[in-house]
């Protein structure tokens, strides 16, 4: 094992609004929530921020071009030290706690909210007989030669690459339905679930609508409104605050350019050794995944791209339910974004806090030193990787 260095920063509180179905907030509204749910988890007041970081959602309009600051207006909050918005995507989560974490090293910062909210959803309008207007002529006229094609948005082009997967290694529908079923197995412990009360089987799964083959439904993340926080502080200052402070042990970024369909990779197979490396753990050390799923695929290929299999081999890794509940290598215990909601890297970031602090009820791991988690930005473009810990080395 690598030798390990001691974490100097940690995630001190968790906020996370309701989720989902929700409506009568703005995206600025949702993240002011948030924050105020993780200062009153970690045991801190508005005038303890000195810093604050905002990944904005599609929803936030104008207001995204300076969420931190709208989100410090909103709150009323003087003399911020450390702000910046942030947008990487998937990944976007991962890196501003990247960032909180070395302002707060370099003395920027003391208590660094990292926030992301969004609000796509509205309420159901009543039935009027008029059919609502979709955007796919737009996709059509303006997406070149991949809409000419039938690719329309990330979907097919995520689409493509299972395809091509399937292809090359042989992987199948099963394969990817199987994390769909472990997934929303976890859900139903999870009070924050949007399908905790739906069980889900491998039959199920195949009966669900197609979007873009291979992907049937239950292959796609969920669309939700809400809000989700954290704060980050010194090592030091978590230890006296309300909770147990989640350590940040390892983190690194990994942004590979080219054509993902030639490599069949993402971000991950750069990322993982550096903040594994920098936590002194090795991937045998690793407890619990967290890892971003807008689709199935992308647990797969990540699983892959961090090493636990090899290239190609994602499918055979995950046919005897060692990522499911009671498995060997639980991934997404709290349903993913498949299952439980759709906060982009927030979704796994939220859970590997809960299940590092020992809170998890039903669906919480038997170990729990080590987490890893990661973030996923546009097609396997960008990615963002954290090692926790429940201790600090």
């Amino acid at each position: 094992m690598p030798t390990s260095s001691t974490a100097r920063t940690a995630i001190a509180g968790l906020g996370i609004t309701e989720q989902g179905k929700v409506y009568g907030k703005s995206p600025v509204g949702w993240a002011v929530d948030a924050v105020q749910l993780a200062l009153e988890d970690a045991g801190l007041e508005r005038s303890d921020l000195d810093g604050m970081l905002v990944n904005p959602g599609m929803t936030w309009g104008l207001a995204g071009t300076m969420g931190s600051f709208a989100v410090q207006q909103a709150m009323g909050l003087g003399d911020l030290r450390f702000s910046a918005s942030v947008s990487l995507g998937g990944a976007s989560a991962g890196a501003m706690i990247m960032q909180a974490a070395l302002a707060i090293e370099a003395g920027l910062a003391s208590h660094v909210a990292c926030v992301f909210s969004d609000a796509p959803l509205q309420p159901p309008r009543p039935r009027d007989g008029k059919k609502s207007q979709g955007s796919a002529g737009a996709y059509a006229h303006s997406g070149g030669i991949e809409t000419a094609y039938g690719i329309f948005g990330v979907a097919g082009r995520y689409a493509l690459l299972a395809q091509r997967h399937m292809h090359r290694f042989g992987t199948t529908s099963d394969h990817l339905g199987a994390i769909a079923v472990h997934q929303r197995a976890f859900a139903k412990g999870n009070p924050h679930a949007e399908f905790r009360d739906k069980p889900l089987c491998l039959e199920d799964y195949h009966a669900s609508r197609w979007v873009t083959e291979p992907f049937h439904l239950l292959d796609c993340c969920l669309v939700s409104n809400g809000g989700v926080a954290v704060i980050v502080t010194s090592a030091e200052r978590a230890r006296d605050l309300r909770r147990p402070p989640v350590y940040l042990r390892g983190m690194a970024q990994g942004h590979p350019g080219g054509d993902p369909l030639e490599t069949l990779a993402g971000g991950a197979a750069m990322a993982g050794p550096v903040a594994l490396r920098m936590a002194g753990v090795d991937l045998g050390d690793v407890d619990f995944c967290q890892l971003y799923d807008c689709y199935t695929f992308t647990v797969l290929v990540t699983l892959e791209d961090y090493g636990f299999c090899p290239k190609g081999e994602g499918g055979a890794f995950l046919e005897d339910g060692r990522t499911g509940p009671g498995g060997a290598l639980p991934v997404n215990t709290g349903g993913g974004q498949l299952s439980s909601f759709y906060m982009w890297g927030m979704t796994p970031i939220s859970e590997a806090v809960v299940q590092i602090r020992g809170e998890g009820g039903e669906r919480q791991v038997a170990r729990n030193e080590i987490g890893l988690v990661s973030g996923n930005g546009g097609i396997l473009s960008t990615h963002s990787t954290l090692v926790v810990g429940r201790s600090d080395h």
